[in-house]
């Protein structure tokens, strides 16, 4: 790959001259501005993004930080983040790059750390939990940042999030009138903001449909297929009352289809289930999984816009933006004969 040096060789010019031609300097002539490019371009020269950030002491990098990256085959929803993310900054002329963080690595690096070393202008963070240090650091950090689905704000911090409770609310009010009454939900991690906002829906709503909230009906998935079904297959086993399984995600649902199918349990005839985030899969499990529809790709294109404000317009408004939600009726859920 070629570098300024090989550049400065082939033209004559100093590094000096050469970098600052290359970041468009208006004390260099157009004349050797011109012979310089031209020169890059036949050399297939590739500019390094940070160190052209030290240079014009300005910086055009955002990171997108996401917790705990896994090679997770039934679940888009990073990947959708990642596309809406990455086209938006490229239509505004933008770099980005991805940073993986987890609870252990927040212990070893601090975030103003991370984004000083890689001279990042702002950050767009996405799965924290409420217990990271890098969310309190984040919210006193002098460098911009957009939250996914964390409704925390700060000086320099907003947010994109769905209307997540709502969403739980009216997916209860559903199945409230399929007549079901015996509603049991499954949870995700305890600290996860999401978690803590849509069992609250879930208690919320029930209570508004005159329905008791019964503690035994609460089970932690943990947003993992593997605990989800096993935890289900005892719950159903042990609570054969219950009608309906509202899930906090569709990969938790997909938990409970099978540990249904195990016990040969019909979905929806004996009981209907209803996902959370209308992933790919959703579309083509048998039966297809009624699901509370969000919009990551959007959610990611409203992040990323709303952090451009923040880094280019510092004194504006940081509003945060909600993002609707749509609960998708598909072949999981029906209504169910009340007997006197």
């Amino acid at each position: 790959m070629a570098t300024l040096k090989d550049i400065s060789k082939a033209t004559g010019f100093s590094i000096t001259t050469v970098s600052r031609a290359l970041n468009n300097y208006d004390d260099v002539s157009e004349e050797t501005k011109q012979k310089i490019n031209s020169t890059a371009q036949k050399l297939k020269y590739s500019p390094n993004v940070v160190a052209q950030n030290l240079v014009m002491k300005t910086s055009k990098t955002i990171g997108l930080m996401v917790s705990s990256l896994k090679r997770e085959n039934k679940n888009n929803l990073v990947f959708e983040t990642l596309c809406g993310v990455y086209d938006t900054l490229e239509a505004l002329d933008y770099e980005f790059i991805l940073l993986s963080t987890s609870s252990a690595k927040q212990k070893n690096q601090t975030f103003e750390q991370i984004c000083s070393q890689r001279q990042l202008a702002g950050v767009i963070i996405q799965g924290l939990k409420i217990s990271d240090p890098y969310l309190e650091e984040a919210r006193n950090s002098s460098i911009p940042c957009v939250l996914i689905d964390i409704p925390v704000s700060g000086e320099k911090m907003s947010f994109v999030t769905s209307n997540q409770k709502e969403s739980i609310k009216n997916a209860i009010k559903y199945l409230h009138r399929l007549s079901h009454r015996q509603i049991a939900y499954v949870n995700g991690t305890k600290d996860a903001h999401v978690s803590t906002e849509r069992k609250q829906g879930y208690e919320e709503a029930l209570t508004a449909v005159g329905l008791d909230i019964n503690p035994d009906y609460i089970i932690q998935g943990d947003f993992d297929e593997d605990i989800t079904r096993k935890a289900i297959t005892s719950f159903l086993i042990n609570h054969p009352e219950v009608t309906a399984i509202l899930c906090a995600s569709d990969i938790m649902a997909l938990g409970v289809l099978d540990a249904a199918k195990n016990l040969d349990i019909k979905v929806p005839e004996q009981v209907s289930v209803i996902g959370f985030d209308n992933i790919l899969l959703t579309e083509y499990t048998t039966p297809t999984l009624t699901t509370i529809a969000q919009a990551p790709y959007e959610m990611a294109t409203e992040a990323a816009k709303l952090l451009i404000d923040l880094i280019e317009e510092p004194d504006g408004e940081k509003m945060p933006k909600i993002i609707q939600n749509e609960l998708l009726i598909r072949k999981s859920t029906s209504s169910i004969t009340i007997t006197k």
